[in-house]
């Protein structure tokens, strides 16, 4: 019997499907491959279910949910009949280089965690609104002139009338006028007169320096209420919440909240005398006294860590009100917060991976600046003395080795405890009620990694999914604001 294909016409149509297909790029011939697999639509649902991570984890196993007094199975989950026999799940990274949605997720969390330490909620009384408040931005000291946003075309970077040039031959000044988008900005006027190793040196001991500054807040607030510091705690609890950025010249700020509450914690109410400004004035002067010191090693001699000139100290309020054209409401503040913990030092032209060689900065597309910093940690990282800063491990953040956002454990509610709510939500979804609320229940897992990531199809999909998802939240709180709107003014 004679193949439809075997006329010279199907024969020509079918070289011509197969030249075509040649020409198709990777990602294209994954599409048709990825599409035409059974179980797709089954996929596409779990995507969209982690909102489009970007580097899912797939695990292959099972849940069983029996009855914890009679031991009936109630339900079975297996993964035997998902696309692959795997179940795709969220990379869970905070940083948005890495994976937005999952960064927005963190980002959330972390908005919820700073704003019930300001508003209440997540188990801390709404009463915490009328304890002293306030909003720290702590920065890092100079290092050496650097390239800086003008806010006008009146003015200039760093205008100087008499010029003049540094002992490299470079001018001192820079009479230009540099954009937010300007690659300039946050560089060095001269690299050369650029103090690197106290940079690098200042990261290391930042958290050191935060620490010695919680401490002597406490010390001081004794001193203001004239008791002892050992009897403090009886009168008071200070408590803190607290988020690293990178600014543009590679240096990190703090941006904290300072809440005094009872003896008790956020439940109590804070002795009378305790005032937003006395807070303040203490705030200040345990800023300007602290200090945190480097070890000592030859060449380098013992640096003094200490915190910027530029100091900002903001009452935080529960109506609305500005300092400086700046909301420092509970609100704002908790965005302002939320925002930076899903940044890193890649939003200043570094990377999110650890540093395996002083060859692998030499191959880095990375500014100048970014590369001296990093170069710096490593050289330094191999001296003896300074071996238990660990700076080469941290290179990659330019020496900074500090959590992103740390906080006092009287402050308000925990990462873990969100995202326990979040998954019993999630498998109460999952169960379609099927299981009744008031059952206790226990459950028996088996679960193994498969692998990760995406091929450049799902990719191109996911990113997709997270796109839309993102859209349809920002059209949902626009709708929400234009009501909110209507309610209010008519």
């Amino acid at each position: 019997m004679t193949s439809p294909w075997d006329t010279p016409r199907a024969r020509r149509s079918a070289l011509e499907i197969a030249g075509r297909l040649r020409t198709l790029s990777e990602t294209e011939r994954d599409m048709i491959r990825l599409v035409g697999a059974p179980g797709f639509r089954r996929w596409l649902d779990q995507i969209h279910n982690i909102g489009g991570c970007a580097d899912p984890i797939y695990l292959a196993g099972r849940t069983i949910t029996r009855d914890a007094v009679t031991g009936a199975v109630m339900r079975v989950y297996t993964t035997a009949n998902e696309p692959g026999g795997v179940l795709a799940l969220r990379c869970g990274n905070r940083r948005d280089t890495r994976c937005a949605p999952c960064s927005r997720i963190h980002a959330g969390d972390t908005f919820h965690l700073v704003r019930a330490g300001l508003l209440g909620g997540k188990e801390v009384p709404s009463t915490v609104t009328g304890h002293p408040r306030l909003f720290v931005t702590l920065t890092a000291p100079g290092f050496g002139a650097v390239h800086r946003v003008t806010d006008s075309r009146d003015r200039k970077c760093r205008p100087r009338r008499d010029g003049g040039e540094c002992p490299h031959g470079r001018p001192i000044g820079c009479n230009q006028v540099h954009s937010e988008a300007d690659p300039r900005v946050g560089q060095p006027i001269c690299g050369r007169c650029y103090d690197y190793a106290a940079h690098v040196l200042w990261h290391a001991k930042t958290g050191a320096l935060w620490n010695r500054t919680t401490i002597l807040i406490r010390r001081h607030l004794a001193a203001a209420m004239g008791i002892t510091q050992r009897t403090l705690n009886s009168h008071l609890r200070v408590s803190f919440a607290k988020v690293a950025e990178y600014q543009k010249r590679g240096a990190i700020h703090l941006h904290a909240v300072v809440r005094v509450d009872g003896p008790s914690g956020p439940e109590d109410a804070p002795p009378s005398e305790v005032t937003a400004e006395i807070l303040e004035t203490v705030v200040r002067s345990a800023v300007e006294a602290a200090e945190a010191r480097t070890p000592y090693a030859p060449g380098l001699g013992e640096h003094i860590i200490r915190w910027g000139a530029e100091i900002d100290v903001h009452a935080i309020h529960s109506v609305h009100s500005e300092i400086d054209g700046v909301p420092m409401t509970d609100e704002a503040v908790a965005a302002y917060i939320a925002k930076y913990v899903s940044k890193s030092v890649g939003e200043v032209g570094g990377i999110d991976r650890r540093i395996a060689s002083a060859g692998e900065i030499d191959r880095l597309r990375i500014s100048p600046h970014v590369r001296a910093l990093m170069g710096t940690c490593w050289r330094l990282g191999g001296v003896v003395e300074l071996a238990p800063l660990r700076l080469r491990l941290w290179a990659h953040a330019l020496g900074y080795r500090g959590h992103v956002l740390t906080k006092s454990r009287r402050y308000s509610t925990t990462y873990e405890q969100l995202r326990a709510v979040r998954a019993e939500y999630r498998k109460t979804k999952a169960a379609g009620g099927s299981v009744p609320a008031d059952v206790p229940t226990e459950i028996e897992s088996a679960w193994r990694y498969v692998r990760s990531g995406h091929t450049p199809a799902e990719a191109e999909i996911a990113a997709g999914v997270s796109q839309d998802l993102s859209r349809s939240r920002d059209i949902g709180r626009s709708e929400l604001s234009n009501e909110e709107g209507r309610r209010v003014y008519g």
